[in-house]
């Protein structure tokens, strides 16, 4: 079963070994088709205006957004009893698995603790299978504190670039790659070439992480 641990209880780092860590929403899973789902089964409308989810949710024929209030109680509703139901972006799987000969893994994931069981049994049913971390804030810190642990290259992925600049900022040890799995937040999803490479597409990805993890 995957570790799930909390952060001030350290997961396993090998020091010789390259280590990869990973986000799950938007990289591994399609967190926006899933949340659309309930929103939906919720009787509410998710209109993609904005690279802004709690402020794309609507009444049905509304010109305004149901107040954040509504939204966020939506979103934690949705961690409690959904997670485990996301689908898996294509060819994730295989790519880690095909990466895990050579480099350790870790799942780094912001989510509530409601969510913590669900989300390992998710990786778990979807063949991913690794030590799960569940964060808080921007991940910089954890990065860092995970990174320090190995010797080797290590390197980050993520969707969204305020946790990849913090990384950045707190591991500029780490190389940094943006991927971003639904269609529909390719073109608002904020990017930064300064920050870090973008690779939308596992294929394209897997052989950039290739290539960092045996620099």
């Amino acid at each position: 079963m995957s570790l799930a641990v909390d952060r001030a209880e350290p997961v396993p780092v090998d020091p010789n070994r390259p280590l990869l860590i990973v986000d799950v929403d938007e990289v591994l899973a399609f967190f926006l088709r899933g949340f659309e789902r309930a929103v939906t089964a919720a009787g509410l409308e998710l209109r993609m205006d904005r690279y802004a989810l709690l402020a794309n949710i609507y009444e049905p024929g509304a010109a305004e957004p149901v107040p954040l209030e509504r939204g966020k109680a939506l979103f934690d509703k949705f961690f409690e009893t959904e997670t485990d139901r996301l689908d898996p972006v294509p060819g994730a799987a295989a790519a880690l698995a095909r990466l895990s000969a050579t480099a350790q893994i870790v799942v780094l994931t912001n989510a509530p603790a409601s969510a913590r069981e669900g989300r390992a049994r998710w990786l778990i049913a979807h063949g991913m299978d690794y030590p799960l971390i569940i964060n808080a804030g921007l991940k910089g810190p954890e990065c860092a504190r995970l990174s320090g642990r190995t010797r080797a290259p290590s390197v980050f992925v993520d969707d969204l670039l305020p946790n990849l600049s913090s990384v950045r900022e707190h591991a500029p040890d780490i190389r940094l790659f943006q991927s971003v799995a639904d269609p529909r937040l390719r073109p608002m999803a904020p990017t930064d070439p300064a920050v870090c490479a973008r690779h939308d597409d596992w294929a394209e990805l897997e052989a950039a992480l290739a290539a960092a993890l045996a620099a």
